[in-house]
């Protein structure tokens, strides 16, 4: 049941994250691989706060499953963020890809602490 059920989460999060990552496209533009930024930096604040919270007993083990390895798993993309870091450097374009890589580590890094943060808040 838990193998379905990630799987059915993992769509769910792949979806989401193919829908940002267009609206990152048509609002921001292509030259930067802003959507894959969002959906990194937005993952690590939830599996922070999923993690957290099943740690504190407020959400199920079940539930932190799905939600962690089914969800956020689909949602996430670390070979999207390799890949495009990679094409960046590829092309010349050698401050960007330094940025990007840059920006996502520290954000996804203090993502995941607010999302912790807001767990304990609201575990009390």
């Amino acid at each position: 049941m838990h193998f379905a059920l990630v799987c059915l989460g993992g769509a769910v999060g792949t979806g989401a994250r193919y829908l940002l990552g267009g609206v990152a496209i048509r609002w921001l533009g292509g030259e930067f691989p802003y959507g894959t930024l969002l959906v990194n930096v937005i993952g690590s604040f939830l599996i922070g706060l999923v993690q957290e919270l099943a740690g504190a007993a407020v959400v199920h083990e079940n539930v932190r499953v799905v939600l962690a390895v089914g969800v956020l798993g689909g949602f996430t993309t670390y070979s999207a963020f390799a890949y495009e870091s990679l094409r960046l450097a590829a092309s010349g374009s050698w401050g960007p890809a330094v940025l990007y890589v840059g920006l996502t580590t520290v954000l996804c890094f203090a993502a995941c602490l607010l999302g912790i943060g807001a767990a304990r808040l609201v575990a009390g």
